[in-house]
């Protein structure tokens, strides 16, 4: 065998998620594709696979890549001539407790959101539908019909087929050994068969990922899970096409396969196999049998189906798949290399994964930018936090052990923590913080009032914190507030093409005046929300940059990725030289002026502003500026500045009955206020006309920038959809997000984001109004509007202004 000496594009990684990256950029793109498996085709975790097929996830793009993988497996087989065993058999989920009956039934309303159809059923009906079933324990079950099973094996079988049909070349037994990198890019793949000269590079190397990835200095942060399941004898009364089973509240799974069952669970104390390097000749391996940590399955899956108990087991599967620290999957351009894409870390999720993950990865590879919101899997949502493989191997335990736990709204993990704390920790704690931990920063979400235990406690409704954070809430509307924001991700750009190349990057007007702080998007090709972020220019030629905690590496990444080659700028982190606490509420004036002789009038240092001031003798950055719309600055200054600037703070502010407010109050606030998060709110499928920010975008009096010509193209057409507020006057409904949105009956979307107002009194909802012949303000106006929480329908009113304080008149006092 001889290797070709060139391709446009290598993969690493003959599993499902290579075999389809393949299929999808030879068949779609008429790609040059070489891919390289260092055994055969499937041997790593793909063939041992139990091959579940779901489709609904939080994220409306995930569950479109999976809704992509249905449709694909259906079609397959005549595409290819090869056989996938796609069965569409539906799935039953099954709720033994009121909280995950809850659940389910905000999982209904979402996929109700999303364009599917999954219906609530009652432990008899669900019986009828999988007789086998004791159903006594039950409140009830979801079922959606449109899920279903595969052979892991012959779904990848079937796309090699149709890539090779496609012109892409396949290669078994082929191991790469490194890599020759320069100027941070791959330009050859060395192989044990020979080197292989290149422009891209895509790593699905499964339970390798991690060590394909360091060869290039890229961080894949995964761990091997060792994930058992059986597969028994036929089971009398089973029949071929029974639904497959999900049955949380016990921890396992069934599906039906040749008369019996394969079985498992996902228990909460999970096998990790090594930290180190995965065996490079593990191939159709397994672990031996393990029947005593398997045995907790085996006590819930037969009170759940007695029959098991007399049924013989034909085989145990015993294997490694590869899990992340936060269960979801890893995709996209690794921020550390210029030319290497990552698919991998598919969390057990890799059959129902593989055909949408290879279509959207092949999209992202051609156009250098993802197709859709994909960034609840973008590989630069992870950090140099990442890089521990301890903290890995911590977390990743925690996710796969809360694999089938109820997901209470707010909920945080636990592992790992503190990992990453600010000076004001301790000082923060003494106060009855409570922490929540954001990209390792431990960050005060609320404050527990004396007598109070000072924890979460979670729920399906109300959780316990909620009267603390509305009374944090109103006291910044009403006095003053102090939140240690040190978290935020902070840049610097400097250089005599600072302000052309961020002119470029931003879609508003980056060339005001040194002392002047601009709000702006970045944008994708399509106009779509990229980043969303805050720039202040502090001379003519440097800029501070100010994003979310957790867009770190995104914004960074996106930021270097589209500097215009030649420029003469540089770009540096400085997130951990910089403390920040901002300063919130109407007496916020009264205490900054009593710790700086700077002018803090508002004709002194107006809305907009960044000035240098000294506050207990160091040096203070502060920039005029708001989230929680109320007058306020928040303070950037040294790190080891940030403890002795919050004592003199605090001290100033004892007659202004200041107080230390946390990231749920803040939440709130900017609800009430109508400020977007990036994420949810605004996302790359978002642009800023559609999201109501288009006083954000210059067109005129500007050149040209990124999203431009799409935003233009756009113009004069009505929008297709628009981004509006919501109120509901039951206090009892909680709001959350995914909620669907009615008008005159009809669905119109759903919300993007959800909460209460304490001001207002109100529970709060954002989302999009969408319609195919155009959105305007009368036809959002000329509406009668309901929203449906948990399969109930409440009325709701529509807001096409804030909430609070609409004309701004507060932030600008």
């Amino acid at each position: 065998m001889t290797l070709p000496s060139h391709a446009a594009i290598v993969i690493i990684g003959g599993g499902i998620i290579g075999c389809s990256t393949a299929f999808h950029l030879a068949r779609d793109h008429k790609a040059d594709v070489i891919l390289l498996e260092q055994e055969a085709l499937t041997s790593g975790s793909t063939w041992h696979a139990a091959g579940l097929v779901g489709q609904l996830r939080s994220s409306a793009s995930i569950t479109r890549v999976l809704k992509y993988s249905v449709d694909l497996y259906k079609d397959l087989e005549h595409q290819t001539g090869v056989a996938t065993g796609w069965k569409m058999t539906g799935c039953l989920r099954l709720a033994a407790n009121r909280d995950r009956w809850t659940e389910f039934r905000r999982l209904a309303t979402t996929a109700g959101s999303f364009g599917m159809d999954m219906h609530l059923l009652s432990p008899e009906e669900a019986k009828a539908l999988w007789p086998l079933m004791e159903v006594g324990d039950l409140v009830g079950a979801s079922f959606l019909p449109t899920d279903g099973q595969a052979s892991p094996s012959d779904i990848t079988q079937s796309l090699a087929k149709g890539a090779r049909m496609h012109g892409a070349k396949l290669f078994e037994h082929v191991r790469v050994t490194g890599f020759d990198l320069q100027d941070g890019r791959i330009h050859n793949v060395r192989t044990t068969m020979g080197d292989i000269a290149c422009e891209t590079v895509v790593n699905c190397a499964g339970q390798w990922a991690r060590q394909v990835g360091a060869m290039a200095g890229v961080n894949v942060p995964l761990q091997p899970v060792k994930h058992q399941y059986i597969i028994t004898e036929r089971l009398p009364g089973l029949v071929v096409d029974a639904p497959t089973v999900r049955d949380p509240d016990r921890r396992t799974y069934f599906k039906e396969e040749v008369g019996g069952l394969v079985m498992g669970g996902y228990e909460p104390n999970p096998q990790a196999w090594t930290t180190g390097d995965v065996p490079a000749d593990w191939a159709f391996r397994l672990f031996d049998d393990d029947y005593d940590h398997f045995e907790q399955h085996m006590v819930e899956a037969i009170a759940r189906v007695p029959a098991l108990e007399k049924v013989g087991v034909k085989q145990m599967i015993n294997g490694a798949e590869s899990f992340t620290p936060d269960g979801n999957f890893i995709l996209g351009a690794a921020p550390e290399c210029g030319n290497m894409f990552v698919g991998a870390g598919f969390n057990a999720f890799g059959i129902a994964s593989g055909g949408g993950a290879g279509w959207v990865l092949a999209q992202w590879i051609v156009d250098g930018e993802a197709p859709l919101d994909l960034w609840s899997v973008d590989i630069r949502r992870f950090s140099d936090l990442h890089r521990d493989r301890q903290w890995v191997l911590d977390r990743t335990l925690e996710a796969y052990g809360k694999h089938y736990a109820i997901a209470y709204p707010h909920e945080e993990y636990e592992s790992g923590r503190p990992r990453i704390v600010s000076p004001l920790y301790d000082r923060l704690k003494g106060q009855g913080a409570v922490f929540g931990s954001k990209l390792g920063w431990e960050r005060p979400n609320w404050f527990a009032p004396k007598g109070m235990a000072v924890k979460d406690v979670y729920s399906m409704g109300r959780q316990n914190w909620f009267t603390a954070v509305n009374s944090e809430h109103r006291h910044v509307r009403e006095a003053v507030g102090i939140f240690d924001q040190s978290s935020f991700a902070k840049y610097e750009m400097r250089g005599p093409d600072a302000v052309k190349t961020l002119d470029w990057i931003c879609a508003n007007d980056i060339s005001r005046p040194a002392g002047r702080i601009t709000y702006t998007q970045l944008l994708n090709s399509r106009g779509g929300i990229a980043a969303d972020l805050t720039i202040a220019r502090l001379s003519d030629d440097t800029f501070y940059i100010v994003t979310g905690t957790g867009f770190r590496t995104h914004d960074l990444g996106w930021i270097a990725d589209h500097i215009p080659a030649g420029s003469d700028v540089t770009l540096r982190d400085v997130t951990e030289e910089y403390g920040v606490l901002s300063l919130m509420g109407p007496k916020a004036r009264a205490v900054l002026a009593a710790v700086t002789d700077t002018d803090v009038s508002n004709a002194g240092f107006p809305f907009g502003h960044v000035r240098e001031i000294s506050v207990a003798g160091r040096s203070v950055r502060a920039l005029r500026i708001t989230y929680v719309g109320e007058l306020g600055w928040e303070l950037h200054m040294p790190m080891d500045a940030l403890a002795d600037v919050f004592d003199v703070l605090m001290e100033a502010g004892t007659p202004s009955d200041i107080r230390p407010v946390g990231y749920r109050a803040l939440e709130s606030l900017r609800l009430e206020k109508g400020y977007r998060a990036w994420g949810t709110d605004i996302t790359p499928n978002d642009t800023p006309f559609e999201a109501g920010l288009g006083w954000t975008v210059k067109l005129h009096g500007k050149g040209d920038f990124l999203g431009r010509s799409a935003l233009e193209a756009a113009k004069g057409w009505p929008r297709g959809k628009a981004f509006v507020g919501f109120t509901v006057d039951d206090t009892d409904i909680v709001l959350l997000g995914r909620e669907t949105i009615l008008r005159n009956g009809e669905p119109v979307g759903y919300l993007t984001s959800g909460g209460y107002g304490d001001t207002i009194g109100k529970g709060i909802g954002y989302g999009y109004v969408c319609r195919s012949e155009g959105v305007d303000d009368a036809f959002l106006k000329d509406g009668v509007y309901e929203l449906v929480v948990a399969m109930e329908r409440t009325p709701a009113t529509i807001h096409l202004e804030p909430m609070y304080d609409p004309l701004g008149l507060r932030v600008r006092s």
